[in-house]
């Protein structure tokens, strides 16, 4: 009697029935992944003042340029010389790298190391500070970044958790901003802000329900101007641990704006207090 077919048995080590796995891929496959590959761990800066900013800033280690023609004359007419040797790439290669159709690169994408940033106890304790609660979308952070260059600010201070990622996004955004003001994050919002007060800053919290309009606010300098995340505003604690909660007086039927236009705005109102 012919026994039933029976089907091998696979053995777990490579035996007569088994063919090694086909290699794992690692690193670039191809000229083009070669020639973009980056360091995962490093800042992917693109737009031309993002760039042109982190060349000029001696504190940046830049790693590669890429950067079309045009990109590379841009570059030259604004800032000079440059202390990296740009390679000529074409604009799709600069869209493939960044994989957004949203990224405006302006031509050149710049890699670089990422910048130390002080402690709280080590910025300046004079003028405006501006604090961020849990503020997460880059394009607001770097927006506010950029506002508080412009009207003088002395430094951010953010969370370590719940905060924006400092992605290309968040340069784009910063227009520069970011390489010459003070990035600081903390663990603890609250001990944070209760350090700023013993450094002599009053903190003012923003809050569209709040009493008191920012203008009418009577202070003096150092300022530390707290804003909320967007949607939540202040958290209950932050709120509480504030000095002043303040709005912005808006006689239209709004009463809230986006935490970056806001910081904007705050930022004007207390700029001669």
């Amino acid at each position: 009697m012919r026994k039933p077919f029976q089907k091998p048995a696979f053995k777990k080590a490579y035996g007569k029935f088994d063919r090694p796995p086909p290699p794992r891929k690692t690193g670039p496959q191809n000229d083009t992944e070669r020639m973009l590959a980056y360091n995962p761990e490093n800042d992917l800066i693109y737009g031309a003042h993002p760039v042109a900013a982190a060349l000029q800033n001696d504190k940046r280690k830049v790693i590669k340029l890429w950067a079309t023609e045009n990109g590379v004359l841009r570059l030259r007419e604004e800032i000079g010389d440059l202390k990296i040797e740009p390679e000529l790439v074409h604009p799709r290669l600069l869209d493939h790298l960044l994989k957004s159709k949203d990224a405006v690169h302006q031509g050149m994408i710049l890699e670089a190391k990422t910048l130390r940033q002080p402690n709280l106890d080590q910025i300046e304790r004079d003028g405006v500070v501006v604090v961020l609660d849990q503020v997460t979308d880059p394009h607001n952070v770097g927006a506010i970044m950029r506002s508080a260059v412009a009207f003088g600010a002395t430094a951010i201070v953010t969370t370590t958790r719940g905060a924006a990622e400092t992605n290309g996004a968040f340069f784009k955004a910063a227009s520069g901003a970011y390489e010459g003001l003070p990035y600081v994050t903390v663990t603890n919002l609250a001990r944070a802000l209760d350090e700023l007060k013993s450094y002599g800053f009053t903190t003012i919290g923003l809050d569209s329900d709040a009493e008191q309009n920012i203008d009418e606010v009577k202070i003096s300098r150092p300022l530390a101007l707290v804003l909320g995340a967007e949607g939540k505003g202040l958290r209950q604690l932050t709120r509480e641990t504030c000095d002043i909660v303040a709005r912005l007086d808006m006689p239209g039927k709004i009463k809230s704006l986006n935490v970056s236009i806001a910081a904007a705005v705050s930022l004007y109102a207390l700029r001669g207090k």
